[in-house]
């Protein structure tokens, strides 16, 4: 699989056990045809607050929000509706008060990292909603993807 530097997707070798389901729309369609680029963004975003609500418990509405610090995407192929998406999610590195997720979106059904039409990277960092402050990842954060994401590096 093609890896970048900045954009990797989950690690080689590594399963994956968080893949999210991302249809297209018919509104996701640029005038050329196909997915818009900001739509992979949307699709990786989704992916990872998707997991944090529902395999860590995280309220977007609670004193700890996660913020977007960087973030990259390497196009690799293009998509359109109505095709149906998956977002692979995996972890690059778990720090103090972030978070550097690695994804990748493949067509509906595809194995794990197989041509991946999309690498992505998004870096979260939490802090407190009063502050704006960072503050560390939260417990139950921590403790999910210690559980359950492959962390790579």
């Amino acid at each position: 699989m093609l890896q970048s530097p900045r954009s990797r997707g989950p690690p080689e070798g590594a399963a994956v056990t968080y893949r999210h389901p991302f249809p297209l729309r018919w509104n996701d369609d640029d005038q050329y045809g196909h997915m818009n680029n900001a739509v992979y963004y949307e699709a990786m975003d989704t992916a990872v607050n998707a997991w944090m609500m529902r395999r860590a418990g995280r309220d977007p509405r609670g004193d700890v929000l996660a913020f977007a610090r960087a973030s990259s995407c390497e196009f690799l192929e293009s998509a359109a509706f109505p095709q149906v998406l998956e977002v692979d999610v995996a972890v690059a590195r778990l720090g103090t008060t972030s978070i550097t997720w690695d994804l990748a979106i493949l067509r509906e059904g595809a194995p794990d990292r197989g041509a991946p039409l999309a690498l992505g990277r998004f870096t979260h960092v939490f802090v407190d909603r009063a502050s704006r402050r960072p503050v560390p990842v939260p417990a139950a954060v921590r403790a999910a993807v210690e559980a359950e994401l492959p962390v790579g590096g």
